[in-house]
């Protein structure tokens, strides 16, 4: 209802309610008005938007101009379509409208297109990050927890635009106050990759999520909020209808998918890795929310009871379980589950902690890894790839030679599928909730012209991808050319 339909209503005047701001009429209008803005924004006012950027490093930029009106296509090329377990030639990628839309034979495309030669190098699909922080990657942990919010999100789209010059042209956010960022790159103001946003975090009291301090306790019925949770970080929600608010609250802001905390971690001081966190109707609440609203669950968890219990409420996506034993493993192949597990090693890419607790959590956790990647292949786990860099700015360039250690553990080309193919099934999830209508992490037609070039043999080595200043050419997502070094 609007301020002045409501005022008169409230002062006896309008006896019926005139207010027609909810109606489906209203609703598309402003929907054509928001639109038309956004066109007018990118098109013949663009300079007043990027301008408001342009001095922090933030505006987005063409690195190729393109003809308007026609195909691109990309040929003199092997590529990998995020599935197939081999790289494929002798075809050319066309692209028009922000998708590809054909495969033909090498030389047999349109006849009138921007030709881009890839001088016989690799093209794979835009790379995912299932696990990532968009606006916690950046800054350190008490820099988030004390810092002015501005400049925590400024901080966010500038490393949103160096993820995707790694090469990541979409990211499942796994919690903080990201839809803003996602607004400001959908609507072309930032540069950065496409956002899968979970929203805050939902924890019990005690649990992972729970950033307060000791001296914070107890918080009683009239206390104001913690800092995270006004800002967006985490949600404290105890008991069912607590959980289900919380959770609709994250819809109601745009949430793809719904993140909770069923399990102690590593970076948290106050919950032991062993502890389950949420009973068994608190996560059936998160998981009914959601699914009311066409989407899914995923948790934060590492133990087999914790994975157990996920299990048994209906959650999609298991987040981390490096410690999970033979029995849940089978568990989840057996139930559809998704695995969204990390190369979490304890070496130098990782995660930086001073505290002895967090530090002994985080060997135990590594200890686990090399046994659930080889587990999870042996069962036929869905596993796609994530890297929870967190609270570590200088680890945030870590993202592709993350990636890269996958071949510890599978053939290349199983990795790389992995963080396109298997990624984009994961995010596919989201049913009507995707904020991106078309497939992600493929080279098919009809997909989302999200694609990459590279130097090297990724059929029998990844490492080129853990170096994407020398080795990533071109950069493409929705058919714009963000970055372009093919000379």
């Amino acid at each position: 209802m609007c301020l002045s339909c409501g005022e008169a209503i409230e002062a006896g005047h309008a006896p019926i309610n005139p207010c027609l701001c909810g109606a489906p009429e209203t609703r598309a209008a402003m929907a054509r008005l928001e639109a038309d803005i956004t066109r007018r924004q990118l098109l013949g006012g663009a300079a007043s938007v990027v301008g408001l950027f342009a001095g922090f490093g933030l505006a987005p930029r063409d690195a190729r101009a393109q003809s308007p009106g026609r195909p691109t296509v990309l040929t003199n090329l092997r590529f990998f379509d995020g599935t197939t377990l081999a790289l494929q030639s002798g075809r050319d990628i066309v692209i028009e409208g922000g998708r590809i839309t054909g495969l033909p034979a090498t030389g047999t495309g349109p006849a009138e297109a921007d030709i881009i030669n890839c001088g016989g190098r690799t093209v794979t699909p835009g790379l995912i990050d299932c696990h990532w922080h968009a606006t916690l990657v950046g800054v350190s942990q008490i820099a988030a927890l004390t810092q002015d919010i501005g400049w925590v999100h400024l901080m966010a789209g500038r490393e949103a635009g160096a993820t995707l010059m790694r090469g990541f042209t979409t990211l499942r956010d796994t919690g903080g106050p990201v839809f803003g960022l996602k607004m400001a790159i959908d609507q072309g103001a930032v540069t950065g990759p496409r956002i899968f946003p979970s929203g805050a975090m939902l924890s019990q009291t005690s649990g992972h999520g729970d950033f307060r301090l000791l001296n914070s306790l107890p918080r009683m019925p009239g206390d104001a909020a913690d800092h995270t949770e006004r800002q967006g970080v985490a949600a404290i929600a105890d008991g069912r209808d607590e959980v289900l608010r919380r959770t609709r609250e994250q819809l109601m802001k745009g949430a793809s998918q719904i993140k909770i905390m069923a399990g102690g971690g590593v970076a948290s001081p106050y919950d032991p890795l062993d502890t389950a966190q949420y009973t068994l109707d608190e996560m059936r609440a998160a998981v009914e929310a959601a699914a009311d609203w066409g989407t899914y669950v995923c948790a934060h968890v590492y133990t087999p009871t914790g994975i157990l219990r996920c299990l048994e409420a209906g959650v999609k996506s298991i987040e981390h379980g490096q410690l999970a034993d033979d029995a849940t493993i089978r568990a989840m192949a057996e139930g559809g589950a998704w695995w969204s597990i990390q190369p979490f090693l304890a070496d130098e890419d990782s995660n930086q902690y001073s505290d002895p607790r967090s530090i002994a959590k985080q060997q135990q956790v590594a200890e686990g890894t090399v046994r659930a990647f080889q587990m999870g292949r042996a069962e036929g786990v869905n596993m796609a790839f994530g890297t929870d860099v967190l609270f570590n700015p200088s680890g945030a360039a870590t993202q592709g030679r993350q990636l890269a250690k996958l071949t510890r553990f599978m053939p290349p080309l199983e990795a790389l599928r992995m963080a396109t193919g298997a990624a984009g099934d994961l995010l596919a999830l989201s049913g009507e909730r995707a904020p991106y209508q078309g497939r992600l992490g493929v080279v098919a037609e009809g997909a989302l012209a999200d694609l990459l070039v590279w130097d090297g043999d990724l059929e029998t080595d990844l490492s080129a991808i853990a170096d994407p200043d020398t080795n990533l050419r071109l950069i493409m997502k929705g058919g714009r050319i963000f970055k372009e070094a093919l000379a």
